[in-house]
């Protein structure tokens, strides 16, 4: 008992409990003594239950105190109890129920400062195991809430209490909270839309408190809102506020903003996701037209001659590969031989239309160079009265050969057209509308047009969609710097419920990955992080488990991808996900194992339990099992933003800045205690993109068109 002295026990005669019985790294067993209170303690003059499933207890030791959670109370029955007073071996002890509890170890909690000053500081770990016989005894009011009150430094931020520890104050530091990946889960009802909306108003409120009033915080938040919940959770902030949505009602331009993610800005991966292109043949051309049009067509030269330009730009490109893997001209010389052949044919057709009388000779000259190369391992013989054609082995000077020649009319016309300018993922502006027909003159040219046929209808079809074409086709005021300042300076909430279906993965999916990819190169312009905050609402429908069964690239798990890779990677960044969801087992595993924090409401299902209790990064006993009783607003905060595990209940928000998902009121609205008035016309017109009313065609008509 000498270890006692170094920590302030108030009398503690009175609050020693029970003794160490079994010791084991994930459970400490006790024998509670007889003279235990049996439900209500008067603790250090302050009246608590005991003892209680997940409340706390101390075994002190050489460093301080191990705390310990509750796990489990139980009675045996003993023959011999230990009992005092009974000492007469005269008297016959009759058998006497035995209490036990065991605890699960949590943390260390030491000595701060003079013994006087009893203050302490919780420390994550164990420093030291207890022996059997140690005494286990009931924290003090002060040391209860040393344990739950985050005592590190900027731990400044109150989310809630814990009723376990007297209503201690819960508070976290945000820069473990946001620096790290955070998962909020529970189901529908549990207070998780709450919660996610409160911990981003109680973090900035305190920041508030510690800059001038006149500045705006320095903060960024982007939600991503699938049901349009946010709308007026953080209108009063310090901090500037943008709210976007698809279609603007009338009188909510002053609050809204039209949600717009311009499709020049998408890279080859998504677009190929839109348009379902195939990987053989349409994914090629597809990546190709998109870097020429990133490009610009037009270099102060004819159309004609950019046409030529182009064609050749890729045909040397081709070449090129060709000489790189010499398996191409000297193993597989017939379709390396077919090949010069369209090239030669290519160019004897752009000769036949060109006006330009300096560009026929170079033309001409690719046309004979060519032809000389490729006659030269030409071979043929007769086989069943039919006559196979086939090409012998060419050589590498064969090959550089007609490189040169390629390369002598591309300088020109401007030097090399596909080895210029950004690639097919460069957000740089070009007018969306013309990809299709950009597209189509390239199929053409290769001579794949029936290939990519299906393609280039399902784009002209998907961008001519009206529901689309508002988000998607750019205009003149877009730019990509002012797309990132509006979209990641301060809190943008974006607004995704009437997004179409057809694209709302792939709208999340850009701007998710355009924010990183931002974000990078800001550090390897400054230096510096740009601490920035990706919430994601409803987290389950976009960030999917998947697996890869065809080459098929689909918006789903290309958005999959682009979150994965930010829990990945996204803090060395500066970017850090807040992940909201109801059914964690179909979260995708690699985003659930990056998160360092989680909030846990309410969860009912019993796969969603598993997975939680497999994910948890602490050693929490039975806490866990609290999971499916847990009231509206209470919920479990574990892992690296607390230093142990702690019950909360979570922080009340004000009516007017929490997320809109109430219950329905089916009972007021049936008693028509609450007037519900339906326009279905209005919803329809709205839906149709109906501005004016439509006259509705007569009875003459309609019969004369059944007729």
């Amino acid at each position: 008992m000498s270890n006692l002295n170094q920590f302030d026990f108030d009398n503690l005669r009175n609050l020693t409990i029970g003794t160490v019985d079994f010791v084991s790294p994930n459970e400490i067993k006790v024998i509670l003594d007889t003279s235990a209170p049996q439900n209500t303690a008067l603790n250090t003059g302050t009246p608590i239950l005991f003892p209680r499933i997940n409340g706390f207890v101390l075994i002190p030791n050489e460093v301080g105190a191990l705390v310990g959670l509750i796990s489990w109370i139980g009675v045996e029955h003993s023959q011999y109890p230990k009992r005092k007073g009974y000492k007469d071996f005269d008297l016959i002890d009759l058998p006497y129920p035995l209490r036990k509890m065991s605890i699960t170890p949590m943390g260390t909690l030491k000595q701060r400062g003079k013994i006087e000053e009893k203050s302490y500081q919780l420390e994550r770990g164990i420093y030291s195991f207890p022996s059997i016989g140690d005494s286990v005894i009931l924290p003090t009011d002060i040391q209860l809430k040393s344990i739950v009150e985050n005592k590190e430094k900027n731990s400044l931020v109150k989310i809630g209490i814990a009723p376990i520890a007297n209503n201690a104050d819960v508070r976290i530091n945000p820069d473990k909270l946001f620096g790290r990946h955070v998962a909020i889960l529970g189901n529908t009802g549990s207070g998780k839309s709450c919660s996610v909306a409160g911990i981003i108003r109680w973090s900035l409120e305190e920041a508030a408190k510690r800059t001038s009033k006149k500045e705006k915080l320095n903060a960024r938040f982007i939600i991503l809102d699938p049901n349009g919940e946010y709308t007026n959770a953080f209108d009063d902030l310090n901090c500037p506020v943008k709210k976007f949505k698809v279609k603007l009602s009338e009188g909510e331009e002053k609050t809204f903003k039209e949600l717009k993610v311009p499709a020049w800005i998408w890279n080859s991966y998504e677009w190929s996701s839109f348009s379902n292109a195939s990987g053989r043949t349409q994914r090629p051309i597809l990546r190709r037209a998109l870097r020429e049009l990133r490009s610009g067509e037009l270099d102060g030269i004819s159309d004609f001659q950019s046409k030529i330009r182009r064609h050749f730009s890729s045909c040397y490109s081709s070449l090129k590969v060709d000489l790189s893997t010499s398996s191409n001209f000297k193993d597989s010389p017939t379709p390396f031989g077919k090949k010069l052949q369209t090239i030669v044919e290519d160019a004897e057709h752009f000769n036949s239309i060109c006006e330009d009388e300096e560009l026929k000779p170079k033309l001409e000259e690719i046309k004979e160079s060519l032809t000389s190369i490729a006659s030269k391992r030409f071979n043929s013989f007769e086989k069943n009265g039919k006559v196979v054609e086939y090409y012998s082995a060419f050589s590498r000077e064969d090959v550089e050969y007609c490189l040169h020649t390629i390369q002598t009319l591309l300088e020109n016309l401007g030097g090399i057209k596909v080895l210029a300018g950004p690639n097919e993922d460069s957000p740089m502006a070009f007018k969306v509308s013309d990809l299709p027909d950009h597209v189509e003159r390239l199929a053409n040219e290769a001579g794949v047009i029936q290939f990519v046929d299906f393609l280039i209808m399902r784009m002209r079809s998907m961008l001519s969609d009206s529901r689309m074409n508002k988000i998607i086709i750019n205009d003149e005021e877009t730019t990509l710097e002012r797309w990132l300042s509006e979209t990641i300076d301060g809190i943008s909430i974006i607004d995704l419920s009437l997004v179409p279906s057809d694209i709302t993965h792939l709208i999340v999916t850009v701007i998710s990955r355009v924010v990183f990819e931002s974000l990078q190169r800001y550090r390897k312009l400054n230096n510096k992080l740009l601490p920035t905050v990706i919430v994601m609402e409803e987290a389950h429908n976009f960030i999917k488990r998947y697996t890869i069964d065809n080459d098929e690239i689909t918006a789903s798990q290309l958005c999959t991808e682009s979150f994965e890779k930010i829990a990945r990677e996204g803090r060395k960044f500066g970017l850090s996900l807040t992940l909201s969801s109801q059914r964690p087992s179909e979260l995708s595993p690699t985003v659930l194992s990056q998160c360092n924090t989680f909030l846990l409401h309410r969860i009912v299902n019993d796969r969603d339990q598993e997975l939680v209790k497999r994910l948890v990064p602490d050693n929490i006993g039975g806490l866990l099992e609290e999971l499916p009783m847990l009231p509206t607003r209470k919920a479990i905060l574990l892992g690296w933003a607390t230093p142990i595990p702690i019950l909360v209940e979570m922080n009340e928000l004000k009516p007017e800045y929490r997320p809109t998902s109430e219950d329905p009121d089916f009972w007021d609205v049936w008693t028509k205690t609450e007037k519900r008035d339906v326009n279905w016309q209005q919803v329809a017109d709205d839906w149709q993109g109906v501005t004016q009313p439509v006259e509705k065609p007569t009875r003459m008509i309609r019969t004369k068109f059944n007729e």
